[in-house]
């Protein structure tokens, strides 16, 4: 297969193309639109751990001046050292583990709830979905009540994510009315939250993000701004879609979902192996800051270079000749699903412990649930790889849940690592899928630290014309300290 990241059959499967690139190709230039393209882990692993002659600066798209059509400065994402390793240092004054595993209960209580919506589906005879119903609700909630968002506010989150898919996928039209608006509107709710913080604290992140300081120095309004674009950007169906590609993955080697389902402690090392083999970011940009000789041959400076995270993970050169099937039980030393370097994700803790979760719940509710691939959507992305749609089939009837809860399921066998039954790959899922352009998988993913996303500069961009941002903002009724809850 060619490589052509338009090409809807090289989005369904890119993976032979990837191979075909890593054996033979390994330095590619494209040539419309315009980019080069690195398939070995190794070339991008030293890539993307040299921000000094690789950059991410010019943005991580090959979209030509992504980051000033709206006029936009760059976040943290789109940073070099040494601001961004000053803002990181401030973000993460404020972005800490201990907040993060403070949530667990929390999610795990929302995640249950989830759950319960899709087995009465199943009970009602209703098909459940287990990316929409699942999977992609628990993110934004989780980004919902880390930035203190009202529950009443969070529905708000999916006309921006949609947003910012088209842009990002398709390039910036400042003619779609309903693009532009829906980001102008993201720009002034947080802007008016992050007024609101500043005035009365709470137990938020944005509060900690306003009163974070490292050596004398603190975040502006926008830098605050450019991080909140930044995980609604890239911490929503970057997640997700972790969820739902395990998921995927277990179904297509039952011997592997045994063996989680009979340990889950399993699961830390599964989420790594999922990201290997299926990751949400597919591919990001860097740019030459030098000339550069890469296997004889040389890429100018200034150049848009495409890392492809999506072939990096399977190069036999790196994980050998079982690179492409399924091992939860692999030891993974270099790892890309969340990049390397200074832009290693900085919300990888909270990916992983939100995916946790849900697998745990998941599986020791429903130890042989599967999804079905002929009905299924997937999004059509250069840059992304995710679901609009997976619909979930294998639940059981509806248990009682209850804190402590473990797993229901009695182990079915030793688990063999044989090969499949029907020829194919275990690493290769049965069934058909169907692609839709756009929809909330997304380029800026986590592992570009949460997906990069452009921040607000302060009397640039063309739409605060029409919409006011941090400072003045119209009033959106968010309340310092307000946060969203569940119930038991």
């Amino acid at each position: 297969m060619r490589y052509d990241p338009f090409d809807p059959d090289f989005q369904s499967d890119p993976y032979p193309a990837y191979r075909a690139l890593r054996d033979a190709d390994p330095v590619h230039r494209h040539e419309s639109p315009h980019y080069w393209a690195l398939s070995r882990f190794a070339d991008i692993w030293e890539a993307v751990r040299d921000p000094g002659t690789w950059s991410s600066a010019q943005g991580l798209t090959f979209f030509p001046d992504e980051i000033t059509a709206l006029g936009l400065a760059p976040t943290i994402v789109m940073l070099d050292p040494p601001r961004h390793s000053m803002l990181r240092r401030l973000v993460s004054a404020g972005f800490t583990p201990r907040r993060i595993g403070g949530m667990e209960e929390l999610l795990r209580a929302f995640v249950r709830e989830r759950l319960a919506l899709m087995e009465r589906k199943a009970a009602d005879g209703r098909i459940p979905d287990l990316h929409r119903d699942y999977a992609s609700p628990l993110p934004t909630f989780a980004l919902a009540h880390l930035l203190g968002v009202p529950e009443a506010d969070r529905t708000r989150f999916d006309p921006w994510v949609s947003a910012l898919t088209t842009i990002q996928d398709e390039g910036l039209k400042l003619d779609d009315e309903a693009a532009v608006t829906a980001v102008a509107e993201m720009f002034e709710y947080f802007g008016a939250v992050i007024t609101a913080r500043r005035a009365d604290p709470g137990d938020d992140l944005i509060s900690a993000l306003t009163a974070a300081e490292v050596e004398g120095e603190r975040l502006t309004d926008w830098d605050i701004l450019g991080f909140c674009f930044v995980m609604v950007a890239g911490g929503n169906d970057t997640t997700g879609n972790l969820i739902s590609h395990g998921v995927m993955l277990l179904d297509a080697d039952h011997a592997q979902r045994e063996l989680l389902v009979a340990d889950p402690s399993l699961i830390p090392n599964a989420l790594m192996e999922f990201l290997r083999l299926e990751g949400s970011v597919q591919a990001l940009a860097r740019t030459t800051t030098r000339p550069v000789v890469l296997h004889d041959v040389e890429i100018p400076e200034g150049e848009k270079v495409m890392m492809l995270y999506g072939s990096a993970g399977r190069d036999e050169r790196e994980y050998g000749p079982t690179a492409g099937d399924l091992d939860i039980t692999r030891s993974i030393g270099r790892h890309l699903g969340f990049a390397s370097g200074v832009h290693f994700c900085i919300g990888s803790h909270l990916a992983k412990l939100q995916a946790r979760i849900a697998l745990e719940e998941l599986y020791s509710r429903h130890p042989h649930i599967g999804v079905d691939l002929s009905t299924a959507e997937r999004i059509s992305s250069p840059f992304t790889r995710g679901w609009h749609s997976l619909p979930a089939t294998g639940l059981l009837p509806s248990l009682p849940a209850g804190p402590g809860r473990r797993a229901v399921a009695t182990h079915l066998g030793p688990a063999r690592r044989g090969p499949r039954m029907d020829g194919r790959k275990r690493s290769e899922p049965a069934g058909a899928h169907t692609t839709r352009q756009s929809g909330p998988g997304h380029l800026f993913a986590c592992a570009s630290e949460a997906r990069g996303a452009p921040g607000l500069a302060e009397g640039q961009c063309a739409m605060r014309r029409a919409r006011s941002v941090p400072s003045g903002g119209r009033r959106t009724g968010v309340r310092a300290g307000t946060a969203m809850t569940v119930g038991p």
